[in-house]
């Protein structure tokens, strides 16, 4: 009896130790930051947020909304906050030139995808009434990441982009005129 609970103890250690164990999403994702540019601005200026995701090699991650609806759960997403110091307008900007590939055994024609990361952006009011002085704003942000077999558990960063107002206030832009007002 003892040799055979010593057999399995030895098969279950081996076992154990040839299998690889699959990369945590820490060791795959280099970075995810959010930024406003420019980082000084007035009252009432627009600025531009940029959240950036970096990946290692052999990685790749999703934009917000993917052109084949069999792909939806193949998405990141971005929570923005209500309006505090800065109103979000406008739509979020997916990054540029995405790779598109077919999974049909998923029944999905056109799925996007970023090897490496990408960056996103979306406008932003300081509102004419914010104070001198920096601020920030909270932003919440769920990454999925895939390789070419395997996709981990999205992991949700919550970011934040700090801004320095200064200056007089100046006109908020026609275009986002009508939002800012609403908020």
């Amino acid at each position: 009896m003892r040799s055979y609970i010593l057999i399995l103890a030895v098969s279950a250690m081996t076992s154990t130790s040839s299998v690889a164990q699959p990369p945590t999403f820490d060791q795959i994702v280099k970075k995810v930051e959010a930024k406003f540019e420019p980082a000084d601005a007035r009252p009432g200026q627009t600025v531009t947020l940029k959240i950036s995701v970096q990946l290692i090699n052999g990685w790749s991650t999703y934009p917000t909304i993917q052109p084949d609806k069999g792909a939806k759960a193949q998405t990141n997403k971005a929570t923005f906050p209500g309006p505090a110091d800065v109103v979000y307008v406008g739509e979020l900007f997916e990054p540029l030139d995405p790779k598109e590939k077919s999974e049909p055994l998923a029944l999905i024609e056109k799925l996007h995808f970023y090897p490496g990361g990408g960056v996103w952006e979306r406008k932003a009011v300081v509102l004419p009434s914010t104070p001198a002085g920096k601020i920030s704003s909270k932003i919440k942000f769920r990454v999925l990441v895939c390789d070419k077999d395997n996709c981990l558990p999205p992991k949700t960063y919550e970011l934040e982009a700090g801004l320095n107002v200064a200056g007089e206030p100046v006109p908020v832009e026609k275009r986002y005129k009508d939002e800012v007002e609403k908020k």
